[in-house]
């Protein structure tokens, strides 16, 4: 592809580094961008350089917050006995979309996937267990979508705690086996939540 300007072809190689984002999108937006007013390419360039300057994750469940700690984890309503494991931040996202969950979240930051690197000291595992033992948890729901890698970490995650006086449930199979739960229409996830299983049931299905 031949441009006209190096300097929307910069823009273009940079746009196009986003997931889901070819050239030719990655020039329609270049394109769409130049016909706005500057001040739009301004706010968009600032708000993107806050982000990266000011985000923060969560000191508890790792979830992305403006503050040391999310507005989830410091909610005296929410049910801190119960703590839903999940693969990354757009699954909190989910779920909290349904309505349907009351407790807390624990944001691993992925799978464990041998074949791609990531293994269980990759993940916040060893957080979630210091939870578990300091924070009067009484149920772990794991919620990660319904692939190998998912069934893999959750059986991980449960063979460590599994000497603590708790109760292991996970998701209903609402869910389809392979999928994400970000693709999830809501009613479903919230099916899924609030009729959830005991997890070594689950592990029979």
């Amino acid at each position: 592809m031949d441009f006209p300007s190096s300097l929307v072809q910069k823009a273009v190689d940079e746009i196009a580094q986003l997931p889901g984002i070819g050239r030719r999108s990655a020039l329609r937006l270049v394109l769409h961008l130049l016909r706005q007013p500057k001040d739009f390419s301004e706010r968009l360039s600032n708000a993107i350089t806050t982000l990266r300057q000011n985000i923060r994750y969560c000191t508890t469940c790792h979830n992305i917050s403006d503050t040391e700690t999310c507005s989830i984890c410091i909610n005296p309503l929410r049910d801190e006995s119960i703590i839903c494991v999940v693969e990354d931040i757009r699954d909190v996202m989910a779920i909290e979309a349904t309505g349907q969950f009351k407790g807390r979240y624990h944001v691993l930051g992925g799978k464990i996937a041998p074949m791609e690197g990531v293994g269980p000291q990759q993940l916040t595992i060893d957080a979630l267990v210091k939870r578990v033992e300091q924070e009067g948890v009484k149920e772990i729901i794991f919620a990660l979508g319904s692939t190998m890698e998912g069934d893999t970490t959750n059986y991980y995650i449960f063979k460590k705690l599994n000497h603590f006086p708790l109760s292991f449930s996970a998701i209903s199979r609402g869910i389809g086996v392979g999928d994400e739960l970000e693709y999830a229409d809501e009613v479903t996830l919230g099916r899924s939540i609030s009729q959830r299983i005991p997890f070594e049931i689950s592990m029979k299905s």
